[in-house]
């Protein structure tokens, strides 16, 4: 059965949600095989914990000599590594970073690149992805016909399934190019945590728009109450409600998670390409001649203010 290499997505050794999603979709195609590329000391718990996802493998990359660079070191890395394991794909998270990574990784193997995946299948002999294209205006089917598949998916594409792999740790050394270290990272600051998820992560969101009137406490107890993170639409990023980095949207973020729940949101194109490819699309608006309903499973013809305040009342009493 041929490899399939998941590159890990971390902090310090903390191994995020979207790695163990992709372990899931490196099953249906061959043996799953992680890659850490990170410190040596944090090793055995990411071998760990990856292995408790079903990954055969664990390729360990220690980062000490690239660690503060930007993400060509890291495309090197899985280029040797693909060169040297001839895997049937490498699946990479959706993320900012891991796209680049995706694109640079394609060049330099010469292979077809697949974004923003919201499902990978194995039909035939072929692996083939649904995602949504031209500003959300359509869903297609697609696959590489040339060389390696190299496919970013997006979070929430798949459910984790847990399942004990072999976990075999191989030490892998790479040969960084001094061109790969032309940029580098001299001063970072920790973004504020919130306690809510990352948006794009999410399983949840819950995302207020311009009919908050730039009051997201209604959105923010409802978003808390189910343990959802919090978006925003472009009207309320631009109006200074919330910074960019809460924006869903085509110029903002592209969430795909089992429920959203848009609140006080027209549903402009700018938005719906971020957010219509989530499972459960619920909204609340006043206008019940907003865009958005003709895209929901679920609509509220209503005040965000006195609706969302009720809903969350019910949930707690619920939880309770």
């Amino acid at each position: 059965m041929s490899e399939v290499l998941v590159l890990v997505d971390h902090v310090d050794g903390a191994v995020r949600k979207p790695t163990y999603e992709l372990l899931a979709i490196a099953k249906r195609i061959g043996s799953p095989s992680a890659v850490f590329i990170g410190g040596a000391d944090k090793a055995d718990a990411v071998a760990s914990a990856v292995k408790g996802y079903g990954a055969d493998k664990v390729y360990v990359v220690d980062d000490a000599e690239i660690k503060g660079y930007l993400v060509a070191p890291k495309a090197e890395v899985l280029q040797q590594l693909a060169e040297k394991s001839s895997p049937a794909a490498i699946l990479i998270p959706a993320s900012g970073e891991g796209k680049e990574i995706a694109g640079r990784l394609a060049i330099k193997l010469s292979s077809g690149l697949i974004t923003d995946a919201v499902d990978v299948q194995v039909k035939g002999e072929d692996i083939v992805t649904t995602q949504s294209v031209f500003a959300g205006n359509f869903t297609v089917d697609a696959k590489v016909v040339k060389g390696t598949p190299i496919i970013a998916v997006k979070p929430n594409a798949a459910a984790p399934e847990q399942g004990d792999g072999a976990g075999a740790v191989e030490q892998f050394a790479a040969t960084i190019s001094d061109a790969a270290k032309t940029a580098q990272i001299v001063a970072a600051q920790p973004r504020q945590a919130t306690g809510r998820p990352e948006l794009t992560e999410a399983a949840i969101v819950v995302s207020g728009g311009r009919g908050t009137g730039g009051d997201f406490a209604a959105v923010e107890g409802l978003a808390d109450a189910l343990g959802a993170a919090v978006g925003a639409s472009r009207a309320a990023v631009d109006s200074g409600w919330k910074p960019h980095t809460f924006q869903v949207g085509q110029t903002g973020k592209v969430v795909s998670p089992q429920l959203y729940v848009a609140n006080g949101i027209s549903g402009a194109i700018q938005h719906r390409a971020g957010m219509q490819t989530s499972k459960t699309i619920v909204a609340v608006n006043k206008d019940e001649e907003a865009p958005i309903f003709e895209l929901v499973d679920f609509g509220v013809v209503g005040d965000l203010h006195t609706v969302l305040p009720k809903v969350t009342e019910e949930i707690e009493k619920r939880k309770g």
